[in-house]
């Protein structure tokens, strides 16, 4: 499997420039790709004013998703701004070439920028099954909490999508390296660069990991694409030989 991370910056709260922008960058993936992952909120940016920007699922940008994954016959992936019943999520949004859906809500809000107060959290985990991969989204906060991440069902490769800050992004990498060693799994992480309309700024660093936290990417701070191919024979030949798995202790997660 190949996967495609976007690492950009992002226009505040303009969709049309944000898309337009992606799909220069998508224009530029010559090679077959399986998966293109985008930030969080890529077409805005992470905002804290869910109801200037909300759209629904029958909105612009998820059409426009959709088009992207079947003229490019592979998945497109990130979070967005939702509204949906009143209520208003970070929603991750995993479109196949068909046009099918998976989604997940993002379940940590981050507190710290008041976004608990301005989203609902989402309640379940998400493992999607895609072109023989068990595939598990989660959102930028999430991956502080090992617990919700924890390979219960044997998945094949974490994603994460994120807007995380420059000076926090030593736990961004050491993260997303630890996640893939509990979890004997591929992590792949994309985050943005450039600074928000709040004065913060992001410094990329999307890289993806081995399941055993060997690194398969350089960081950069830079707007890129990054393309890297994963092998599931490989990684399953290491569960085999290695067995950590079996060992891991037996929870069930209360809310």
């Amino acid at each position: 499997m190949k996967i495609s991370l976007i690492q950009t910056s992002l226009f505040w709260e303009d969709a049309n420039a944000n898309r337009s922008n992606f799909e220069k960058l998508i224009s530029s993936i010559n090679e077959p790709t399986d998966i293109i992952l985008l930030p969080e909120m890529f077409s805005t940016g992470f905002t804290m004013k869910p109801d200037t920007v909300a759209e629904t699922m029958d909105g612009e940008t998820v059409e426009w998703m959709k088009t992207i994954a079947a003229g490019k016959d592979c998945a497109i992936a990130g979070s967005m701004v939702i509204e949906e019943n009143g209520n208003y999520y970070n929603r991750f949004l995993f479109v196949m070439p068909d046009g099918e859906i998976k989604q997940y809500d993002k379940r940590h809000l981050f507190s710290l920028a008041g976004e608990d107060k301005a989203y609902t959290k989402g309640v379940d985990r998400l493992v999607i099954d895609y072109r023989g991969w068990k595939i598990c989204p989660l959102v930028c906060y999430d991956l502080r909490f090992p617990v919700f991440s924890r390979n219960t069902e044997d998945f094949d490769l974490l994603l994460y999508v994120a807007n995380w800050p420059s000076p926090r992004v030593l736990a961004w990498d050491t993260l997303l390296r630890a996640r893939s060693i509990e979890n004997m799994c591929y992590v792949a992480g994309v985050n943005r660069v450039g600074q928000d309309n709040n004065g913060h700024n992001y410094p990329g660093h999307s890289q993806v990991f081995d399941c055993l936290g060997t690194s398969l990417t350089v960081s950069s701070e830079a707007e890129e694409v990054i393309t890297v191919e994963l092998n599931k024979q490989t990684m399953l030949e290491t569960r085999k030989k290695f067995s950590f798995l079996n060992d891991r202790d037996s929870f069930i997660l209360q809310d």
